[in-house]
């Protein structure tokens, strides 16, 4: 159940990473494509997303693991579980501040830098990359499937989470990219209302999950 929670997460959390994904799906290059070369084109794009993703859930699997061995889990399910209550009270609207005082701007500015580089380059294998690269920009849906990967305790299981998560995104970022129309703005408005309220209830799930592991433990 935890892990197929994943698609889920991904596929809500992917109308609010609209957004900011949104543009990047919109200014693809390839539009004069014939169509089966956009759609190849658009499908490279979401496997690249869906490959980093995957990964970053090796590296948090890791983390969840040895979080696991050390006997912490039941802290940091708690922990994290708060923490994505408390980013969807705030509907992750404070990130930005954050980022700023962390000093992690110019981070995310090279890395944008790097993708527009490859925009430039244009051709559909590039596409891939930009995917890649589109992995790692900041988002806030992105940071709770990577808690869920952690609460995980397995590598295996971190990487499928995250896994099952990017193909959970892949609709809505595919529709966007092919057909921006077909969402419309007042529909992506009505499932961003329900948004918070599903984050609410997986950091929730996470907080029980981690008073449940600890009862078991005594």
């Amino acid at each position: 159940m935890e892990i197929w929670s994943a698609l889920a997460i991904g596929f809500f959390g992917s109308f609010h990473c609209i957004g900011m994904c949104g543009p990047i799906a919109l200014a693809l290059p390839g539009k004069n494509d014939s169509t089966v070369s956009l759609i190849i084109g658009r499908l490279l794009y979401n496997i690249g997303r869906v490959l980093t993703y995957t990964l970053l859930g090796v590296i948090f699997g890791i983390i969840g693991h040895s979080i696991a061995l050390a006997g912490l889990q039941q802290s940091i399910s708690i922990l994290l579980g708060a923490l994505i209550l408390a980013g969807a009270l705030f509907q992750f609207n404070s990130f930005q501040g954050w980022k700023q005082k962390v000093g992690i701007n110019t981070l995310f500015n090279r890395l944008e830098k790097l993708m527009l580089s490859q925009f430039k380059k244009g051709g559909t294998t590039t596409l891939f990359t930009i995917g890649i690269l589109n992995g790692l920009l900041p988002c806030g849906f992105v940071y709770v499937g990577l808690a869920g990967s952690v609460t995980t305790g397995s590598v295996v299981q971190g990487s499928l989470f995250m896994a099952l998560f990017g193909l959970g995104t892949i609709p809505a970022m595919l529709m966007m990219s092919l057909a921006p129309g077909f969402v419309s703005v007042g529909w992506r408005q009505r499932i961003n209302k329900f948004i918070p309220y599903l984050a609410a209830a997986f950091g929730i799930y996470l907080i029980f999950r981690g008073i449940i592991v600890g009862e078991m433990l005594h």
